[in-house]
């Protein structure tokens, strides 16, 4: 299996070298140039197994240059760190009681070392890497460039923090994540490791990294001291992949639990930002697994959410801060995949909509596309008050507690399901623990928290319903602060040059 780009017919490349690189010289994002099939016995064939082995065969599919011992071994490491056996386990809730045969599979990718859906993602990503490095004999160091709306970073931290050969730097918006977030990034111990705060958001982050990224002569400066820049965004295809496993993995766990048969259809609700948790399931149901349709959730910065329904793609809005902050992103990089596969690999035709979002914020799918696009995705926006409201009625009907992110997929479905009368099963992304965002979930439950500190509000929720504090967030009360670097939007390049030259 080779990659290619979006962009532009550039000579196929090998799976480790598409991780190694990240991203594309022409700008684009490097996909498959084809989209394996699995049957429905070869998942069938999946179900007793641990998650460790659904990933190393799912991942074999697609990375066809790892052999099959060195999957297993890159997935046995990668998943040693999540504290429960399941790695992804999923709770079946029942989102409404007069339709019992509707279940509600809520997918809990929180159980990695920084309880968020990231670790699923950045623990693999540093395994695989070090594997391409001695594949295509590279011996000079890779530096990880990652921009953050709160999870990735802490994620990519954690994972490469003093693998050898690589460096890691993280770039968040200043002020724009949780207290919590940042104090999980700039706490990361690691001789290898640098996190700089951005004046700016999200968006500004993402976008400096792209520049940098395609710059030549920063490109040419680095090469001088010994480094090749790499991303451990979903931008970076070595990222995204062990996303795909585990809507297969959690699809079987629904078939285990007897809430459907094998080969029956389901439905997948995702909270999106970025566009690559959404674009996983996307990869999964291309490959074979039974999705009937893919519900977009978006927060009040809803710029898919227009995409989906008008076919228009418009950056040019207000953003907002909200308490979904890894949701607060008015460009979404991953969509770029997905346009690639549904024109048919049109590289002409996707670079010119980016060449248009570039110079323009914005650009317009035909109709043909649209009509594509519609039989595979649902988008729904979710507003705060919306948010809060199913925290509470999740959490008084079950006792389970969402996490905001979280949340807004719960709530986009039932709005899903009241416009269209489908109750088919639902497998829903929880992407983050509900203490990482102690503020919004315990306002959800009717507690005052104003004036309250973020590292006592996890003792205040943990009081409030009886559920542990994840370890990795409890150690932050004592944790030292070892990263202070703030940077404007155009300091980032020089930033860069600096911490490559350490």
């Amino acid at each position: 299996m080779n990659y290619t780009s979006t962009r532009s017919k550039i000579k196929s490349i090998s799976s480790a070298e598409a991780i190694l690189r990240g991203l594309s010289d022409d700008g684009g994002l490097f996909v498959p140039e084809k989209i394996p099939k699995v049957t429905l016995d070869e998942i069938a064939a999946l179900k007793d197994k641990s998650y460790e082995q659904r990933a190393a065969i799912i991942l074999g599919k697609f990375l066809t240059d790892y052999t099959a011992d060195e999957l297993g071994e890159c997935t046995e490491l990668a998943y040693n760190f999540f504290d429960v056996p399941a790695r992804v386990p999923v709770a079946i809730l029942i989102q409404d009681p007069n339709n019992p045969v509707a279940p509600v599979g809520e997918m809990e990718l929180f159980h990695g070392p920084t309880s968020a859906f990231k670790d699923v993602a950045l623990q693999m990503l540093p395994q695989l890497m070090r594997m391409a490095l001695t594949k295509v004999g590279e011996t000079k160091e890779i530096l990880i460039l990652v921009a953050t709306s709160g999870d990735t970073g802490k994620a990519a931290l954690a994972g490469f923090a003093d693998v050898p050969q690589t460096k890691v730097m993280v770039f968040y918006p200043d002020g724009g994540v949780s207290k919590i977030q940042r104090l999980q990034m700039v706490t990361q111990r690691g001789s290898n490791v640098n996190v700089t705060a951005v004046r700016g958001n999200f968006d500004d982050c993402q976008n400096g990294v792209k520049k940098i990224f395609g710059d030549t002569k920063i490109r040419d400066e680095l090469d001088k001291l010994g480094v090749k820049l790499s991303s451990a965004n979903s931008i970076n295809w070595g990222r995204l992949v062990p996303q795909i496993v585990y809507y297969f993995s959690g699809y079987l766990e629904l078939v285990k639990a007897g809430q459907v048969k094998l080969g029956d259809k389901i439905n997948v609700s995702v909270p999106t930002g970025n566009f690559g948790n959404i674009l996983a399931a996307y990869y999964a149901m291309k490959m074979g697994l039974p999705i009937h349709k893919l519900i977009c959730a978006s927060n009040v910065n809803d710029v898919l959410t227009e995409f989906f329904k008008t076919g228009t793609y418009n950056r040019n809005r207000k953003f907002h801060k909200t308490i979904t902050p890894s949701m607060d992103i008015l460009i979404s990089s991953n969509l770029e995949r997905l346009l690639y596969h549904e024109t048919n690999g049109d590289v002409k035709q996707v670079a010119r909509y980016m060449n248009e979002l570039s110079s323009t914020g914005k650009y317009k799918i035909d109709r043909k596309l649209k009509e594509r696009l519609d039989k595979i995705f649902y988008a729904e926006a979710v507003t705060e008050d919306e948010t809060l409201d199913i925290i509470k009625r999740v959490y008084d009907s079950f006792k389970y507690l969402l996490d905001t992110h979280s949340a807004v997929a719960v709530s986009a479905l039932s709005k899903y399901r009241g416009k269209t009368k489908d109750f088919m099963p639902v497998l829903s992304a929880g992407t983050a623990s509900p203490f990482k965002f102690t503020g919004a979930v315990l306002k959800a439950l009717g507690q005052q928290v104003d004036g309250v500190d973020d590292l006592k509000q996890l003792h205040l929720l943990n009081v409030l319903t009886n559920i542990n504090v994840p370890k990795n967030l409890a150690a932050l009360s004592t944790a030292e602060v070892l990263h202070s670097d703030v940077c404007d939007f155009d300091e980032m390049p020089e930033r860069v040059i600096k911490f490559a030259g350490k």
